[in-house]
């Protein structure tokens, strides 16, 4: 198992806007899609209040390729995105990463 890290660091004030567009758009077409998330959370503390960090679950790079890339190209994705940020951008950096499991790890 491979698992995608992805921090979105949202323009001031725009949180609440990415967190509703996850909880009622995102994850339906994911699940479409076959992309499994290993969860969600925000920062309590931290260098910023304003970012949402969430794991997805891959069996290999190769699923990773062609589900995000479905989704990417998923013409309802692209257009809920579009509607979403009709009044500007919701996330103003991503990082992502790419981790595996170690051999003492909990999470196989």
């Amino acid at each position: 198992m491979i698992y995608e890290l992805r921090i979105y660091h949202c323009v001031p004030g725009r949180l609440p806007a990415v967190m509703k567009r996850f909880e009622t758009i995102t994850l339906k077409i994911w699940e479409r899609h076959g992309i499994r998330q290993a969860g969600f959370w925000t920062t309590l503390v931290g260098s910023s209040n304003q970012s949402l960090t969430y794991l997805l679950a891959w069996e290999s790079m190769a699923e990773r390729e062609t589900k995000w890339t479905a989704f990417q190209s998923d013409a309802d994705w692209i257009a809920k995105r579009a509607e979403t940020e009709k009044d500007g951008a919701l996330v103003s950096n991503i990082v992502n990463e790419f981790l595996a499991p170690t051999s003492f790890s909990s999470v196989k």
